[in-house]
């Protein structure tokens, strides 16, 4: 598997507190779709047609969403998301915009960790990273794209000038 050089020296260009509004996880998660299926022996939710995501400034769309709970706390343990593409965004602390999109959306909620596959793209300003897989740990603030080693895929990566003169 490689790792774009390019990629992780976008990651330490980006101001640490660049990437997340902090107080997104403290909100509650509205949840808007076509049709819902419950099924209470597996706590296992999922959501399909035109589905819409909202928690505080984080907002996804997909086709479907299956939402995991834990089956003694009750405690939401992972969402994943499908579509061609899944689309997610979120304001950072310093008031700009985040936005990614993928085939495949999985957030591990324990793991703070959301992990983009298949069509992977992550924008932040005008700069970009594309990959096959694209791994963001939300609290640690790591990022780690892959190309997809066997495929010939790269990583690709994009970085503004006007960026580069901010840092």
């Amino acid at each position: 598997m490689k790792l774009s050089h390019l990629s992780l020296f976008l990651c330490l260009l980006a101001p640490s507190a660049s990437w997340a509004l902090t107080s997104d996880r403290e909100q509650p998660i509205y949840i808007d779709s076509d049709q819902q299926n419950i099924d209470m022996k597996s706590n296992k939710v999922t959501f399909t047609g035109n589905v819409t995501l909202k928690q505080g400034s984080i907002h996804i769309t997909a086709d479907t969403l299956i939402v995991f709970r834990d089956a003694k706390t009750g405690e939401l343990t992972e969402l994943q998301g499908y579509g061609e593409p899944s689309h997610f965004s979120q304001k950072t602390d310093d008031g700009k915009t985040l936005k990614g999109q993928a085939n495949t959306l999985v957030y591990k909620v324990k793991d703070d960790k959301l992990v983009m596959t298949t069509n992977a793209e992550l924008h932040q300003d005008d700069s970009v990273i594309r990959g096959k897989v694209i791994t963001y740990h939300i609290s640690s603030q790591n990022l780690k794209a892959d190309g997809g080693g066997k495929s010939g895929e790269r990583v690709s990566t994009v970085i503004q000038p006007s960026q580069l003169e901010q840092k």
